[in-house]
């Protein structure tokens, strides 16, 4: 058992990414897919943190999985070397808390300091500087905060000299507006503050408590502000802004065919795409395969893999791979479109809506 006094290793930096959860907020689409591999800008969530990682030289990483989506996230992010990194995959049988994740994950970090990413977390700027403050200064833990308009709704840090002093999960009444976002960095001291602390009302070991319980054992526990924009993507408005901050960073890029069209601003188009007669602009995303005729896709869209979008409009949107978009009499917008999905206008009488529609969808007609 490692003891809160132990020397931290910190040059080796390990990784954990947290890939469980049911993502609940997502339904219709996370009945059949990991929230954590919904796309933004045409690339997994996941795979943004995975990225972000390796930039920061932290290349030995553990993804915490769950039984209903792991053999779907060991699929797309297979042993890492796609990303230049070596993954090991950690099996969590129920999803009791973040601090029961990190004791999930023990075995996989040992002695080593780490870093704890939510899977389905972005984060503008990556980790370099946290990782580099991480190393220089020497805290016993170091947690990222943001401040935000709802504290209520997070994990909320209170600050004395510089120093965390005390953290409350989701408190009814905030003492401060600095919320804990998803990446924290410890050292192994973390794995016995999370086996003292007991679940809290809702049946969770909770992050918060254990690191409370580092701050009252005398260890130190420093804060580092999010510097740019960060964004937790359980919500379907959630998604749509990170779509939109992702977007903000896009190359000019044409390398799909074009017929009669006409490309403003910064736009994306793969190779093996092809569009005909049709507006596209920018920032947006077009991934190979896909084709668009008589169609307008306006900012801040990204159309994924093989879908067709014929006579149509769609703007602030994400189309999954393989559907198909026809005939809309209005524009589509502010949309989270699911993979294999069929949406179409048809001409015929009785002018009738025909629908198949899943669990917790949400439909507006105009």
């Amino acid at each position: 058992m490692m003891q809160l006094n132990a020397q931290p290793a910190r040059d080796n930096l390990k990784g954990l990414i947290l890939s469980g959860g049911k993502g609940t907020r997502l339904r219709p689409i996370t009945h059949t897919s990991a929230k954590q591999l919904v796309p933004v800008a045409n690339k997994p969530v996941l795979f943004y943190g995975i990225e972000s990682m390796v930039a920061a030289g932290i290349t030995d990483i553990g993804i915490i999985i769950a039984p209903e989506t792991g053999d779907e996230i060991r699929e797309a992010a297979g042993e890492g070397s796609q990303f230049g990194a070596s993954i090991t995959y950690v099996p969590q049988a129920e999803p009791l808390g973040l601090a029961h994740a990190v004791l999930t994950a023990e075995e996989f970090i040992g002695d080593s300091s780490f870093v704890m990413y939510l899977g389905d977390n972005l984060l503008q700027g990556g980790l370099v500087s946290l990782t580099e403050t991480f190393k220089s200064n020497s805290p016993d833990a170091l947690i990222l905060l943001t401040k935000v308009p709802d504290p209520e709704h997070f994990g909320v840090a209170e600050l004395k000299d510089g120093k965390v002093v005390q953290l409350a999960e989701k408190p009814a009444e905030p003492k401060t507006d600095l919320a804990l976002v998803g990446v924290y960095m410890f050292t192994s001291s973390i794995f016995d503050a999370a086996r003292a602390i007991e679940p809290s009302a809702r049946g969770e070991l909770e992050i918060t408590d254990a690191i409370q319980y580092l701050v009252d054992s005398g260890k130190t526990v420093e804060p580092h502000l999010v510097e740019g924009w960060w964004k937790d993507t359980g919500r379907l408005e959630d998604m749509l802004e990170a779509n939109r901050q992702v977007l903000d960073g896009i190359v000019h890029d044409v390398q799909g065919e074009l017929i009669d069209c006409t490309i403003d601003g910064r736009v994306l188009i793969e190779k093996g795409a092809r569009l005909e007669r049709s507006v596209v602009r920018g920032p947006a995303v077009i991934a190979a395969g896909a084709k668009l005729v008589d169609a307008y896709v306006g900012p801040y869209s990204s159309i994924g893999e093989n879908v067709v979008v014929e006579r149509a409009e769609i703007e602030y949107s994400i189309v999954l791979a393989d559907s198909t978009i026809t005939d809309l009499g209005a524009r589509m917008e502010a949309s989270l479109i699911g993979k294999h999905s069929k949406i179409a206008r048809t001409n015929g009488m009785p002018r009738t809506f025909r629908m198949l529609v899943g669990d917790n969808c949400e439909i507006g007609l105009v």
